[in-house]
Formats: structure tokens, sequence, C-alpha cells
């Protein structure tokens, strides 16, 4: 079973996804690394050469690829869920685990990392809040479990994910 995580920057995917797939012994893919792998451009660069629906036209790719692997651990952004064949693809064979958290602790995880430039502008956060009104029902709809990590540690949040992946194999 792969299972996926999915949030904004500042929720904790990439620290989560990286110790839950050493706590878990699976593999991790992050679909931002594959991304820039195949088109050798960061997801940032497609953006702003190509577009937001070329991202996605990647990112879809990249997920019907994932969805044949098995015991993985997906970093993902909530950009995939807006594409019902990437939901499909992922819950073949997994989970799908929607981070989130408040606006606070975004900024203050975003201040104490060093984030590419175009996400540490002082409007990070209000873009931010604008995206999530727009994609937090899909998220919610997809996931089959949702974690406010605003009060939580990384290793915490890493516990309660075994707890429902292992709800989920019996």
């Amino acid at each position: 079973m792969n299972i996926v995580l999915i949030g904004f920057r500042g929720t904790g995917k990439t620290t989560i996804s990286r110790l839950l797939a050493g706590k878990l012994d699976k593999r991790l893919i992050s679909t931002d690394e594959e991304i820039t792998k195949i088109v050798k451009l960061s997801p940032e660069k497609i953006v702003k050469k190509y577009g937001w629906e070329r991202l996605r036209e990647e990112e879809a790719n990249v997920i019907e690829n994932i969805s044949e692997l098995d015991e993985y651990v997906l970093d993902a952004g909530c950009g995939i869920v807006l594409r019902n064949e990437n939901v499909t693809n992922l819950k073949k064979n997994g989970i799908i685990i929607f981070l989130t958290a408040d606006m606070k602790t975004v900024a203050a995880r975003l201040r104490r990392k060093e984030e590419k430039i175009d996400f540490t502008k002082s409007n990070y956060i209000d873009k931010v809040k604008g995206a999530l009104s727009e994609f937090e029902e899909k998220c919610k709809r997809s996931a089959d479990y949702i974690i406010d990590t605003s009060n939580m540690t990384p290793e915490d949040t890493c516990d309660l994910i075994v707890h429902y992946v292992q709800l989920e194999l019996h």
C-alpha cells in the first residue's frame, strides 16, 4: 500500500513524508522532484514558462506511473486532486492523507525554512488562503484522512498516520 501526503507548503508534507518512509521502510517519491527529473524544469519554472495546465499534465503523468508502484510514500501538493483521474489512480493502491495547518503555523514554518523565492514573498500567506478556499473542499473529498499538524510534532503525525495505515490493513 502507498501512502500519499497532500497539503500546502508549510503543513509538514516533506518532513513528515521523509520520517514516515524511514519509519515504515518504504521508498519516498516527491511529485515535484519527479516532474523536475522528467521535464528538466522545476514546477515553478514550468508554470512560469508554460502555465498551470502544463504542470497539471506533468503531475498526471507522474501520478499514472506511480499508481503502478507499491510500498511508497508520496509527497505531493494539493494540485493533484484537481484531476479526478489522479485521485482514482492514487487510490488504486494507496490512501490519501491531507495535511493541514493554521496560517500562523504555516507562516512560522516558512520563516524557519529556506523556501524558493516565489514562496517567501510577504504575500505567500494571502496566496495560500486564496488557494485553500479553491482546493480545500476537493482535498477534503479526496482524502481518506485529514490531519491538522498545527500543534503536532512530525513524529506524532507519523504515529497517527501509522495508526491510520493499520486501520486500513485490517
